[in-house]
């Protein structure tokens, strides 16, 4: 067996082993190494392991070096969920030593994998975030009666205010929307040529939906498919959405959409404990289900703690929240880059 860095001429391989295995996610997906370094100029180490031209496990790795923020050796920068994969314990314990050399040698000051079930005991961890995920029926009125009664009744105002969906096939829309909202909660926005980018790599498995109210998107949400799984991830609104629950009519329209399309599983993603985000889902129905991100800490002692919740960025994030929008679409995406 010998751990090898993938190249554009194994990315097929690579993919079939990802789809093979039911523990890989659409973040373990070959694409993201092309992301993560045309969309942020950050190395990507995806490292697998192979044994008679047999790949047997994979982990995906992009390396964050920031002034900031620290350096990190992350799998999966900007993504959710990450991690080894391997068809055994032998092939795992390989790429994790991989893993924990390549971080040494890069001198990162940790290295961090964004486990959904947890994988090394006695590895510090953080449990910082839960994701959301519900198996669909393919009957529409299932889901929709399966929603609780309160959310329910918000999701039928926002039918009864006329609101459709549409889907766009450029960017344009959806990012003037999903920018203002992020600006709205204090938080830098990433580049309009990221989105591109995941457009033009993950083609139709990336598609966004829009939520018009008298021919004017006021949200939008771009999805990623997955197998069987949907995945709303980057989603964003205006003022009015809330006053018409666009946003609520824009996740059942995924929902109903995806359904159309033979998805069986809605994953809401990943929220922070306590959160606005987490209580929305949590009114949907949807069970948290805890996330076991483990760390090999290098050059620190304390884990890592970059997130809004972190005091110390009380008033950046206040302060950013009165950006004018224009300025917040310059400055956000060279400080997002380095977020991961």
């Amino acid at each position: 067996m010998v751990i090898k860095l993938l190249d554009d001429a194994n990315r097929v391989r690579w993919d079939e082993f990802v789809n093979t295995y039911p523990e890989a996610t659409f973040f373990h997906r070959s694409g993201w190494r092309e992301v993560i370094e045309s969309a942020f100029d950050h190395p990507a180490y995806f490292l697998y392991a192979e044994e008679n031209g047999v790949i047997l496990g994979i982990l995906p790795l992009g390396y964050i070096k920031s002034y900031l923020f620290g350096n990190s050796l992350i799998s999966t920068p900007f993504c959710v969920y990450g991690g080894i994969v391997a068809s055994n314990q032998e092939v795992k314990q390989a790429l994790d030593k991989a893993a924990c050399e390549l971080a040494r040698d890069l001198n990162v000051d940790y290295l961090e994998f964004r486990n959904i079930k947890s994988s090394e005991p006695g590895r510090p961890t953080k449990q910082l975030y839960v994701t959301f995920r519900k198996t669909l029926s393919s009957d529409h009125d299932i889901n929709f009666n399966a929603i609780p009664r309160k959310q329910r009744a918000i999701v039928r105002k926002g039918i009864s205010s006329g609101l459709t969906s549409v889907v766009d096939l450029g960017i344009e829309r959806f990012y003037d929307a999903y920018a203002e909202s992020v600006r709205n909660l204090g938080t830098p926005v990433l580049g309009s040529y990221y989105f591109n980018i995941l457009k033009k790599v993950f083609g139709n498995d990336c598609e966004i939906i829009s939520i018009e109210y008298r021919g004017r998107v006021i949200s939008s949400v771009m999805n990623f498919y997955f197998r069987d799984e949907v995945l709303p991830y980057y989603g964003g609104g205006y003022k009015l959405a809330r006053e018409l629950s666009a946003n609520d009519f824009m996740y059942w329209e995924v929902m109903r959409r995806a359904v159309d399309r033979y998805v069986n599983i809605f994953d809401y993603g990943r929220s922070k404990y306590g959160t606005g985000s987490y209580r929305f889902k949590a009114h949907w129905g949807f069970t948290p289900i805890p996330l076991h991100y483990e760390y090999e800490l290098i050059n620190t002692s304390i884990l890592p703690d970059i997130n809004p919740l972190n005091p110390k960025y009380k008033y950046f994030i206040s302060a950013w929240k009165n950006l004018p929008l224009s300025l917040s679409k310059v400055i956000g995406p060279v400080i997002a880059r380095n977020l991961g």
